[in-house]
C-alpha cells in the first residue's frame, strides 16, 4: 500500500499485540476469541477483506464504540494494520 504509512510496519509485532490486546474479543488468527461476546466484533480476517489500511488507520486512530481506548501509538497502529493485511 504505497503512501499508506505502513512502510516500516512490523507484522510480527502487530501479531503479538493482537494476541495480547485484541484476542479477548476478536478472532485474530483463525482461533476462537477468549471471551464470549454476543454478536461479537468481526474477526481480523474479515476486517482485512473489507477495510483497506487507510480505513483501518482512521478507525484505530480515534475512540470507537464499546472497544477499550488503548491509546495506540502510530507505530503500534501501523504494526497492527500490517498484521491484519497479512490475513487476506
Amino acid at each position: 500500500w504505497p503512501g499508506s504509512g505502513t512502510a516500516r510496519a512490523d507484522a510480527a509485532a502487530g501479531a503479538r499485540m493482537a494476541l495480547q490486546w485484541c484476542a479477548s474479543c476478536h478472532v485474530v488468527n483463525g482461533g476462537a476469541p477468549s471471551a464470549t461476546i454476543p454478536q461479537g466484533p468481526p474477526a481480523f480476517r474479515l476486517i482485512a477483506g473489507y477495510m483497506n489500511p487507510d480505513q483501518m488507520r482512521a478507525f484505530l486512530s480515534r475512540p470507537h464504540g464499546a472497544m477499550p481506548d488503548l491509546a495506540l501509538t502510530r507505530a503500534e497502529i501501523n504494526d497492527l494494520i500490517d498484521y491484519i493485511v497479512t490475513l487476506k
